[in-house]
């Protein structure tokens, strides 16, 4: 047996052998596995085995965890290879001697990992043939190299093919015949491919074996009443993949011997191509709009957001290299860089989707990487009210506020769709007005005519010509705004923006992580006192003056984002010395009968500024009702 040793503090690792009967842990010298530290006892736990099963038990009063659940002093529970024991800064874990975990690696290795196993050797190999560089930036390619490197890779490819096995086989065909559904599903509601790498003249295919693929593609498309809309794609897809085994089962009679082996020569020629010129194992995810967020750990975990559910998506890379060559791909475009020395970037895809990576020495899991997927058509208030983030009446009162010039602010957690609703509540300022958004990676999608975009940009590799939002709000003072809108306010410049607001720039519109409207408040106190000391009365006073409503946003436990409050920012209590808040929606099942649907609701309360905007003719007393 082996137990695997890893020191959280110093980052080394160990493999120690042991035998299979009795193993003890313990700082002493004589124990089997010796961590040396002052928050491990002498004797600390026991691993024996009793009856064919494999037990933990523990000796010493300093704590041992096993599988994240504590042990108590002389309990004993099951474990088994794998598991984790924590002791003091050590990681322990009990596995199998490598020579018999390699031998049941392989008779349990699933067909995708055997797939990838076999890319990962191909694409060694193209590497070697042509000399290339991991790193190389499609965009540097021209149409001439390209052809070259797909040449040889048919040719290696065609060496190989003797290695895929009929599980293999299978899995390639249905990747991809979903991977190629949903992409036809997306041109056909959108007119385009946001990331396709181009250079498809280049591509060596059978005019007559792509005609049978395209017919059954769309023989599959065919079956359902889809849509095909841009706002209905979400929906669209999740029909076809709910019934997609059984369209696999139907159209897979007409898949002669010659078809399923070209398919299986594109499918393992096409992820190559992928990580040589696109985003590798992310390219057909970034199109696949049901999909909401995409999560890199390291090289071998590939994690996906969709219906408010992370789930691995079983996807890996084929070296920290590949993933580190990727995030170059997408961050150099926009003037961004990381390395050791600017181990963390904020960047943004072509279509506006939010982009973070972080690499060692701050990440020691490997590079990780981070797309928040933008959009493609922006949602709509509409779009809002039929997935019941908000109701109808709640969007009309929300209307009239922007339409009336106050101040908002809206507040939720991380993912919990702020900028989707900055975005949806921007769109009502009028086409006339001067806008000036201000964001870190722009984000926002506004139609209206006449509006200035800025971006933060980091320091170079000097360390010089930053500028930060901070910097921006200022800036945006002397452009003469009607509006500014700033895509999330996190430090200092929170009292940039409030001055803002007090000094006739009404309707500014930012955002804010916390939990509840009166979070809002003592968060925006603190960020104001990053940037300059003064009396907390004072900085109550200018926020009380400055903001007039609190949005609440949340993303519920089934996945759905609903508006929670929309409350209205009133005076100082004199008693508290707080900052008041008054609900006037809450998201709530009515009075009385609480096995009812949650819905957002009026409290009763008018805020006061509702005669105003009555008067205006912006809204009337109906939204409330």
């Amino acid at each position: 047996m082996e137990i695997w040793v890893y020191n959280q503090y110093t980052d080394q690792r160990e493999i120690v052998k042991v035998g299979d009967e009795s193993i003890l842990i313990g700082r002493d010298e004589s124990s089997d596995v010796t961590l040396r530290s002052p928050f491990v006892s002498r004797q600390q736990a026991r691993i024996f085995r009793e009856g064919g099963t494999y037990f933990i038990e523990s000796l010493g009063l300093n704590e041992t965890i096993v599988a994240n659940k504590p042990l108590p002093h002389k309990g004993r529970t099951k474990i088994e290879y794998g598991d984790e024991v924590r002791v003091g800064e050590f990681s322990l874990f009990m596995m199998e001697p490598s020579a018999r975990r390699v031998r049941a690696g392989e008779r349990a290795a699933s067909p995708r990992k055997r797939v990838i196993e076999l890319e990962q050797k191909l694409h060694a190999e193209l590497l070697d043939r042509l000399n290339l560089r991991v790193t190389g930036q499609a965009g540097s390619a021209d149409e001439a190299h390209v052809a070259l490197i797909k040449r040889h890779l048919q040719e290696i490819i065609e060496a190989h093919k003797g290695e895929v096995d009929a599980e293999m086989g299978d899995h390639l065909v249905r990747e991809f015949f979903w991977r190629g559904t949903v992409t036809e599903l997306a041109r056909r509601a959108t007119g385009k491919l946001m990331y396709s790498y181009g250079f498809e003249g280049s591509d060596l295919r059978s005019p007559k074996l792509e005609e049978s693929i395209s017919r059954l593609i769309g023989d599959v498309l065919g079956s359902f009443p889809l849509r095909l809309r841009p706002h209905s794609m979400k929906e669209d897809v999740a029909m076809v993949e709910k019934d997609f085994p059984a369209q696999m089962q139907r159209i897979g009679k007409f898949l002669t011997p010659d078809l399923r082996e070209y398919i299986v020569r594109r499918m393992l020629s096409k992820e190559i191509e992928d990580v040589v010129l696109g985003y590798g194992p992310l390219q057909d995810l970034l199109e696949m709009p049901n999909i909401n967020e995409i999560m890199v750990v390291g090289r071998d975990h590939i994690y996906i957001e969709k219906d408010g559910a992370v789930t691995n998506t079983g996807r890996s890379f084929f070296s920290d290299e590949i993933v580190h060559s990727i995030i170059e791909r997408i961050i150099t475009p926009v003037g961004r860089r990381i390395d050791r020395s600017t181990p963390l970037v904020d960047a943004r895809m072509p279509d506006g989707s939010r982009v973070n990576a972080i690499v060692n020495p701050l990440s020691l899991s490997g590079p990780v990487l981070t797309i928040r997927k933008f959009a493609r058509i922006p949602f709509t208030i509409d779009d809002l009210i039929e997935r019941g983030t908000l109701t109808e009446g709640a969007a009309n009162f929300l209307r009239s506020c922007v339409l009336g010039r106050k101040n908002l602010i809206i507040s939720g957690g991380t993912s919990s769709g702020k900028t989707t609703t900055l975005n949806v509540l921007s769109n009502f300022i009028p086409p006339e007005e001067r806008i000036v958004t201000i964001e870190d990676s722009a984000e926002l999608q506004l139609p209206q005519e006449h509006l200035v975009r800025l971006e933060t940009r980091p320091a170079n590799i000097e360390g010089r010509g930053a500028y930060t939002i901070r910097d921006l709000v200022r800036n945006a003072l002397r452009m003469r705004p009607d509006r500014i809108v700033v895509g999330e306010c996190r430090g200092p410049e929170a009292l940039d923006m409030l001055q803002a607001m007090n000094t006739g720039h009404d309707g500014s519109l930012t955002t804010i992580h916390a939990n509840t409207p009166s979070d809002t408040m003592m968060r925006l106190e603190t960020m104001v006192l990053m940037a300059v000391e003064m009396p907390v009365k004072a900085i109550r006073e200018q926020i009380a003056a400055a903001l007039h409503l609190v949005v609440q946003i949340a993303r519920l436990s089934d996945g759905q984002r609903r508006v929670t409050h929309i409350s209205e920012i009133g005076d100082i209590d004199p008693e508290t010395g707080q900052i008041l808040t008054e609900d006037i929606f809450v998201l709530r099942s009515p009075q009385g009968r609480p096995n009812e649907p949650a819905r957002l609701r009026h409290t009763g309360y008018i805020p006061e500024f509702a005669d105003e905007l009555i008067a205006k003719g912006f809204m009337d007393v109906g939204v409330f009702l």
